[in-house]
């Protein structure tokens, strides 16, 4: 079997789905692609049993026929090879050559037949929606999510459909991202929970522009199609938590900030605060926001005034800066509200510009100030 293919387009290809790819695999067939080649058409699959990810490509190839090539040695070449047509030789026994302008290179393949199969997307529920508009949801809720593999549910990205919108939930127990989207119509309300690996995967992968991705899924599966790209992941089988119970209903203090300046102080002065905690104290008075930060262990002590609207009574409330930081980057607003109550209660943070069909809230729960 024998094909001629770009090596930058296969380079480029195979970089988007080599996220996929575990170092430390159980399986060793799991550290390669699986090449298909029929008429002319090259689809390269990855996958780690969890998420399978499946690229096409154009080729010159008189035949067809199925092979397995290790990731790394393929991509170290490819990255080490300037543009040029490559010719791939595989043997009965799955050897490869690689022919370049000026090269000969070999490796062994594997058996294709090992290769995990594919989930079948059996009995699934379709919507559409933009490239654009996936990538910014995920990019507004992914942070959110929690590293802590007991509680799974939090570990994804909780989806809710609807008729007449697609909302995306992320919490990790200290603070929870609600993204909603009305220009995203669903065939019914339904609800899922996706992991964050291959989230983080498909905004890679596929541009933020205005073409049109499909999604579909099914009791264990979502399958997102773009393009030439497709991917397949298991579903979180557990339950999320029934987070509109913490979003506070009644926050009359009104804070108003811009959002650069306010990150750009936070960062500052968070450099001086406790490390475990990255504990901000936010103290406010009519029209200017105090912020102060310190380390008792190592003496450090950081304090930033800065402007701000406020309507509400004076108040002291302390937050962890990290939190606080990674929220602001997550939204493009020029300026935005704080919503609070007292020093115990979650704060609401929302972008004062969003786009009509748009709708982002961001909570996040206060720390014990330092007496």
């Amino acid at each position: 079997m024998k094909f001629i293919a770009s090596s930058s387009s296969l380079l480029k290809q195979l970089q988007h789905i080599s996220g996929v790819i575990n170092t430390n695999t159980v399986l060793p067939i799991l550290e390669d692609f699986l090449f298909e080649i029929e008429k002319n058409k090259l689809t390269v699959v990855a996958t780690d049993l969890e998420t399978v990810m499946r690229i096409q490509l154009d080729i010159e190839a008189k035949d067809s026929g199925r092979v397995c090539i290790p990731a790394k040695i393929l991509l170290d070449s490819l990255k080490n090879i300037p543009e040029q047509p490559l010719t791939f030789n595989i043997d009965k026994n799955f050897g490869i050559e690689i022919t370049s302008d000026n090269g000969k290179y070999k490796v062994m393949g594997e058996n294709p037949d090992n290769f995990p199969k594919e989930p079948s997307a059996d009995d699934t529920t379709s919507f559409t929606m933009t490239a654009s508009a996936l990538v910014k949801a995920i990019n507004e809720t992914i942070f959110a999510t929690s590293n802590d593999d007991l509680r799974p549910a939090m570990t994804g990205v909780f989806f809710e459909l609807d008729k007449k919108y697609l909302q995306c939930v992320a919490t990790d127990a200290h603070r929870l991202v609600r993204y909603k989207r009305t220009d995203v119509k669903c065939p019914k309300s339904d609800t899922f929970i996706v992991p964050r690996k291959p989230l983080n995967l498909v905004k890679s992968a596929i541009p933020s522009n205005e073409d049109e991705v499909t999604l579909s899924y099914n009791d264990n599966h979502l399958f997102i199609k773009h393009g030439s790209t497709q991917m397949s992941c298991r579903l979180i089988d557990a339950r999320f938590p029934d987070y509109k119970v913490v979003i506070p209903t009644d926050n009359p203090y009104r804070l108003t900030l811009n959002r650069a300046d306010f990150q750009s102080a936070l960062r500052r002065v968070s450099i001086f605060s406790n490390k475990s905690t990255n504990q901000v104290a936010l103290s406010i008075t009519g029209s200017e926001l105090q912020l102060a930060a310190q380390d008792v262990d190592f003496s450090n002590e950081g304090n930033e005034r800065m402007n701000c609207q406020y309507n509400g009574e004076d108040l002291v409330i302390a937050f962890n800066a990290r939190f606080l930081i990674e929220m602001l980057g997550a939204t493009e607003s020029n300026e935005v509200n704080v919503e609070l109550s007292t020093p115990t209660k979650a704060g609401l943070i929302k972008p004062v510009d969003q786009e009509d069909n748009e709708e982002l809230l961001m909570l996040v729960m206060p720390l014990m100030l330092n007496q």
